[in-house]
Protein backbone atom coordinates (compact mmCIF):
# COMPACT_ATOMS: atom_id res chain seq x y z
CA UNK A 1 0.00 0.00 0.00
CA UNK A 2 1.10 3.27 -0.40
CA UNK A 3 2.57 6.03 2.12
CA UNK A 4 -0.65 8.20 4.05
CA UNK A 5 -3.98 7.44 5.17
CA UNK A 6 -6.99 5.08 3.43
CA UNK A 7 -10.05 4.29 4.70
CA UNK A 8 -11.60 1.23 3.33
CA UNK A 9 -14.22 -1.93 4.81
CA UNK A 10 -13.42 -5.08 5.13
CA UNK A 11 -16.04 -8.24 6.09
CA UNK A 12 -16.77 -8.70 9.74
CA UNK A 13 -18.80 -11.49 11.77
CA UNK A 14 -22.14 -9.33 11.58
CA UNK A 15 -21.01 -6.90 8.80
CA UNK A 16 -18.58 -4.41 7.41
CA UNK A 17 -16.13 -2.71 9.71
CA UNK A 18 -14.70 0.36 8.83
CA UNK A 19 -10.89 0.78 9.19
CA UNK A 20 -8.20 3.42 8.49
CA UNK A 21 -5.03 1.98 7.50
CA UNK A 22 -1.89 4.61 7.81
CA UNK A 23 1.35 3.55 6.21
CA UNK A 24 4.30 5.07 7.06
CA UNK A 25 6.67 6.82 4.11
CA UNK A 26 9.55 3.89 4.30
CA UNK A 27 10.35 1.07 2.21
CA UNK A 28 8.29 -2.24 2.59
CA UNK A 29 11.40 -3.46 3.46
CA UNK A 30 11.90 -0.96 6.53
CA UNK A 31 8.19 -1.53 7.69
CA UNK A 32 8.91 -3.25 11.36
CA UNK A 33 5.77 -4.79 11.88
CA UNK A 34 2.11 -3.99 12.55
CA UNK A 35 -0.30 -2.38 14.94
CA UNK A 36 -3.93 -2.33 15.98
CA UNK A 37 -5.62 0.92 17.33
CA UNK A 38 -8.59 0.77 19.23
CA UNK A 39 -10.51 4.33 19.77
CA UNK A 40 -12.55 5.44 22.86
CA UNK A 41 -15.87 4.58 24.12
CA UNK A 42 -18.62 4.82 20.99
CA UNK A 43 -21.66 5.35 22.86
CA UNK A 44 -19.62 9.01 24.07
CA UNK A 45 -18.34 10.06 20.86
CA UNK A 46 -15.49 7.74 20.40
CA UNK A 47 -14.24 6.72 16.91
CA UNK A 48 -10.88 6.35 14.42
CA UNK A 49 -10.69 9.42 13.94
CA UNK A 50 -10.35 10.75 17.83
CA UNK A 51 -7.42 12.81 18.06
CA UNK A 52 -5.42 10.32 20.42
CA UNK A 53 -5.94 7.53 18.46
CA UNK A 54 -4.39 9.16 15.63
CA UNK A 55 -1.96 10.41 17.61
CA UNK A 56 -1.01 6.49 18.13
CA UNK A 57 -1.17 5.94 14.93
CA UNK A 58 1.60 8.66 13.83
CA UNK A 59 3.36 7.85 16.59
CA UNK A 60 3.78 4.24 15.63
CA UNK A 61 3.69 5.07 11.89
CA UNK A 62 7.25 6.91 12.85
CA UNK A 63 8.70 3.70 14.38
CA UNK A 64 8.47 1.88 11.46
CA UNK A 65 4.78 0.46 11.87
CA UNK A 66 2.06 0.02 9.50
CA UNK A 67 -1.24 1.52 12.38
CA UNK A 68 -4.82 0.26 11.28
CA UNK A 69 -7.29 2.08 13.21
CA UNK A 70 -10.94 0.39 13.35
CA UNK A 71 -14.49 1.50 14.10
CA UNK A 72 -16.18 -0.32 16.75
CA UNK A 73 -19.70 -1.36 16.25
CA UNK A 74 -22.64 1.16 15.68
CA UNK A 75 -19.52 3.57 14.67
CA UNK A 76 -19.37 5.00 11.01
CA UNK A 77 -19.35 2.49 8.52
CA UNK A 78 -19.26 -0.43 10.71
CA UNK A 79 -22.22 -2.25 11.40
CA UNK A 80 -23.68 -3.61 14.44
CA UNK A 81 -24.56 -2.73 18.25
CA UNK A 82 -22.46 -1.30 20.97
CA UNK A 83 -21.84 -4.51 22.88
CA UNK A 84 -19.57 -3.54 26.05
CA UNK A 85 -16.30 -4.67 24.86
CA UNK A 86 -17.33 -8.67 24.51
CA UNK A 87 -18.28 -8.14 20.43
CA UNK A 88 -15.66 -5.48 20.18
CA UNK A 89 -13.19 -7.98 20.64
CA UNK A 90 -14.13 -10.62 18.48
CA UNK A 91 -14.06 -7.50 15.76
CA UNK A 92 -10.73 -6.66 16.42
CA UNK A 93 -9.30 -10.27 16.10
CA UNK A 94 -11.47 -10.55 12.81
CA UNK A 95 -9.29 -7.04 12.11
CA UNK A 96 -6.04 -8.82 13.29
CA UNK A 97 -6.48 -11.83 10.69
CA UNK A 98 -7.35 -9.17 7.81
CA UNK A 99 -4.36 -7.03 8.59
CA UNK A 100 -1.92 -10.61 8.76
CA UNK A 101 -2.79 -11.83 5.46
CA UNK A 102 -2.89 -8.29 3.22
CA UNK A 103 -0.42 -6.29 5.44
CA UNK A 104 2.17 -8.78 6.60
CA UNK A 105 5.14 -7.75 5.13
CA UNK A 106 6.81 -11.13 6.33
CA UNK A 107 5.85 -13.88 8.57
CA UNK A 108 5.77 -13.75 11.90
CA UNK A 109 5.73 -9.63 11.52
CA UNK A 110 5.99 -7.91 14.99
CA UNK A 111 2.14 -6.79 16.31
CA UNK A 112 1.50 -3.80 18.73
CA UNK A 113 -1.42 -3.08 20.78
CA UNK A 114 -2.38 0.42 21.28
CA UNK A 115 -6.15 1.74 23.11
CA UNK A 116 -7.03 4.42 24.29
CA UNK A 117 -9.83 4.45 27.26
CA UNK A 118 -12.41 1.87 26.67
CA UNK A 119 -10.22 1.16 23.89
CA UNK A 120 -7.62 0.12 26.41
CA UNK A 121 -9.93 -2.61 28.34
CA UNK A 122 -10.87 -3.71 24.80
CA UNK A 123 -7.09 -4.32 23.89
CA UNK A 124 -6.51 -5.70 27.02
CA UNK A 125 -9.18 -8.56 26.07
CA UNK A 126 -7.44 -9.17 22.23
CA UNK A 127 -4.42 -9.71 24.09
CA UNK A 128 -5.27 -12.16 26.68
CA UNK A 129 -7.35 -13.75 23.61
CA UNK A 130 -4.10 -14.49 21.26
CA UNK A 131 -2.10 -15.27 24.62
CA UNK A 132 -4.72 -17.90 24.95
CA UNK A 133 -3.96 -18.96 21.69
CA UNK A 134 0.05 -18.50 22.14
CA UNK A 135 0.47 -15.85 20.02
CA UNK A 136 2.85 -13.14 20.92
CA UNK A 137 2.17 -9.60 21.14
CA UNK A 138 5.54 -7.27 20.61
CA UNK A 139 4.47 -4.06 22.97
CA UNK A 140 0.95 -2.70 24.41
CA UNK A 141 0.06 1.01 24.72
CA UNK A 142 -2.59 1.73 27.22
CA UNK A 143 -3.58 5.72 27.45
CA UNK A 144 -6.36 6.52 29.96
CA UNK A 145 -6.37 3.01 30.79
CA UNK A 146 -9.65 2.04 31.62
CA UNK A 147 -8.84 0.80 35.03
CA UNK A 148 -12.14 0.41 37.41
CA UNK A 149 -14.51 1.07 34.72
CA UNK A 150 -14.11 -1.96 33.06
CA UNK A 151 -12.61 -5.35 34.26
CA UNK A 152 -8.96 -4.54 31.82
CA UNK A 153 -6.77 -7.29 32.07
CA UNK A 154 -3.65 -7.85 33.04
CA UNK A 155 -1.04 -6.63 30.35
CA UNK A 156 2.98 -7.36 30.00
CA UNK A 157 5.26 -5.71 32.12
CA UNK A 158 6.58 -3.76 29.50
CA UNK A 159 3.53 -1.99 28.36
CA UNK A 160 3.63 1.87 28.24
CA UNK A 161 1.07 3.21 30.07
CA UNK A 162 0.22 6.61 30.16
CA UNK A 163 -2.49 8.67 32.26
CA UNK A 164 -3.35 12.14 32.59
CA UNK A 165 -3.24 13.59 36.14
CA UNK A 166 -6.43 15.36 36.13
CA UNK A 167 -8.40 12.83 34.72
CA UNK A 168 -11.76 12.66 36.03
CA UNK A 169 -13.28 9.94 33.62
CA UNK A 170 -10.77 7.44 34.68
CA UNK A 171 -9.16 9.08 37.82
CA UNK A 172 -5.31 8.14 38.36
CA UNK A 173 -5.85 5.83 41.60
CA UNK A 174 -7.74 3.57 39.48
CA UNK A 175 -4.97 2.72 37.32
CA UNK A 176 -2.45 3.33 39.92
CA UNK A 177 -4.43 -0.09 42.33
CA UNK A 178 -4.82 -1.74 38.81
CA UNK A 179 -1.04 -1.29 37.79
CA UNK A 180 0.25 -1.70 41.17
CA UNK A 181 -0.31 -5.96 41.55
CA UNK A 182 1.26 -6.07 37.79
CA UNK A 183 4.25 -4.17 38.92
CA UNK A 184 3.49 -1.61 35.99
CA UNK A 185 5.23 1.70 35.60
CA UNK A 186 2.55 4.01 35.09
CA UNK A 187 3.93 7.59 33.51
CA UNK A 188 1.29 10.71 34.53
CA UNK A 189 1.19 13.70 32.18
CA UNK A 190 1.12 16.41 34.54
CA UNK A 191 -1.83 18.96 33.95
CA UNK A 192 -3.30 16.47 31.68
CA UNK A 193 -7.20 15.59 31.49
CA UNK A 194 -8.97 12.24 29.92
CA UNK A 195 -8.52 13.60 26.29
CA UNK A 196 -5.14 15.30 26.70
CA UNK A 197 -6.29 18.35 25.47
CA UNK A 198 -3.13 20.52 24.22
CA UNK A 199 -0.72 17.78 25.36
CA UNK A 200 -1.39 15.27 22.52
CA UNK A 201 2.63 15.74 21.47
CA UNK A 202 3.97 14.65 25.33
CA UNK A 203 2.16 11.68 24.42
CA UNK A 204 4.08 11.05 21.51
CA UNK A 205 7.23 12.09 23.50
CA UNK A 206 6.68 9.44 25.82
CA UNK A 207 6.24 6.47 23.67
CA UNK A 208 9.22 7.24 21.76
CA UNK A 209 11.33 7.51 24.62
CA UNK A 210 10.27 4.59 25.75
CA UNK A 211 10.53 2.84 22.78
Amino acid sequence: MRAGTEKLTIDGLVGMIEIAVDVPKIEPSEVKGLALVAHPHPLFGGAMDNKVAQTLAKTLNELGYIAVRPNFRGVGQTAGVHDHGVAETEDMLVVLEWMRAELGIFVGAPLVLAGFSFGSFVQSRVAAALQARGEAVSRMIMVGTAAGKWDVAPVPSDSIVIHGELDDTIPLGAVMRWAEPLELPVTVVAGADHFFHRRLHIIKQIIVQQW
